[in-house]
């Protein structure tokens, strides 16, 4: 097909021009004398995307899978009792993972289209005096069902029973682009990966730990080499990798690192919100309901839109990329044919919402939907001008 192919699934995200042209370098010694040059500012970059102060990040050549093992290897023993909840496709894989790695796995079981069970946390750790629970697990932003939890009311949660578990989150699909703040939430393990707020291909598990884990590592008793906190900070405060690093991919992290900082986080957490608001009133005016139960649920990230009954979400999906050229992401297992979900994060501004918005409109159109031409994007568009900061023309008169 003639033109771009555009993509609006909740990751991989669109790489800025600046971020794939960084990557384009000739293959590089990275035991080279020189190389702590590159390395060791880049790991200060991404601590300060994470606002963690006090502890280090650690930057594994693996998904954000990965660093979801890593977390757990490096900081518990087999057999903790840990505390976690499953309400969407990626919680119930960390939960998987949990389970398989030999955990004693405490299981909150939520409706998909909720979030973190913060009033069932606080319950239950009131209920552990004795503090059996090492860790408790969140998942930030649950991407199959386009929910947000409040990572903060955990840590309050575990502050108000007095205590001393973990707090492991997965941020793959929030960090960088929804408001996360490790030191002032106390967030011991934070995972993310390259491919999604942070604008990069996949490739890169992110895990940034506070001082707290760090200092819950000398007790872990997992066996672990891959993933090894050990092996990874005796050549990391070196500048260097105990194997061959993701060279090019870490390379285009410095300059995704720079972007995010020069727009500053603030910004980007509003732009996200901007952009996703701009959505939500789209999917109003379209008669539809998002998958998220209620607007606290609501994620800035993604949107996981029910279609009605008698229609396969998979046909929108399906016409959209055949007949327009763009790509929507699909529902995962429970939600598999009642959603396609539009990614809304990374490198992203009103025209490119918009594109997506109009495709969706055209797609479920073709497939019988009841919807009028012009019907979301206009909603979209009426909330975008009426709450643009600027005008060109009063821009330009300055």
């Amino acid at each position: 097909m003639a033109g771009y192919n555009h993509l609006y699934i909740p990751g991989p995200t669109n790489v800025p021009e600046e971020v794939r042209m960084a990557m384009n370098v000739c293959m590089q010694d990275m035991r080279a004398p020189d190389f702590p040059n590159f390395t060791k500012p880049l790991f200060a970059k991404v601590q300060k995307v994470f606002k963690n102060t006090t502890g280090r990040v650690f930057l594994y050549p693996s998904s954000g899978t990965g660093a979801w093992e890593a977390a757990i290897q490096n900081t518990l023993s087999p057999g903790d009792k840990v505390l976690m909840s499953r309400f969407g496709q990626f919680s119930h894989l960390w939960v998987d993972m949990a389970q398989r790695l030999g955990l004693d796995v405490e299981v909150i079981e939520c409706e998909w289209g909720e979030g973190v069970p913060v009033e069932k946390y606080a319950t239950r750790l009131k209920a552990d005096p004795g503090h059996e629970i090492k860790a408790v697990f969140a998942t930030h932003n649950e991407t199959a069902t386009g929910v947000s939890s409040d990572i903060k009311g955990v840590r309050a949660a575990l502050d108000a029973a007095n205590h001393p578990a973990l707090l492991m989150v997965d941020g793959v699909s929030s960090i960088g682009s929804i408001e996360f703040d490790q030191d002032a939430w106390g967030v011991d393990c934070a995972v993310s990966g390259s491919q999604k707020g942070f604008m990069l291909p996949a490739g890169i598990g992110i895990l940034s730990v506070s001082k707290w884990a760090l200092e819950a590592h000398k007790h872990a008793e997992y066996p672990r080499t891959f993933f090894s906190f050990e092996d990874m900070i005796a050549t990391n405060d070196q500048g260097y990798f105990p194997y061959t690093p993701a060279t090019q991919l870490l390379r285009g992290l410095d300059v995704a690192c720079d972007m995010i900082h020069a727009e500053g986080l603030e910004n980007i957490w509003a732009r996200h919100h901007r952009l996703a608001s701009g959505v939500r009133a789209a999917v109003d005016a379209w008669g539809l309901k998002l998958c998220a139960k209620e607007a606290k649920w609501h994620s800035n990230t993604v949107s996981a839109i029910l279609v009605p009954d008698g229609v396969d979400a998979r046909d929108v999906i399906a016409t959209g990329y055949s007949k327009y050229n763009t790509s929507f992401g699909t529902g995962l297992s429970k939600v598999m044919g009642r959603v396609f979900r539009i990614g809304h994060l990374g490198w992203l501004n009103e025209g490119m919402v918009s594109t997506a918005l109009s495709v969706a409109e055209m797609s479920m159109i073709d497939v019988g939907m009841n919807i009028k031409a012009g019907s979301g994007v206009g909603a979209a568009i009426d909330y975008f001008t009426s709450t643009a900061a600027k005008s060109g023309k009063a821009i330009a008169a300055e």
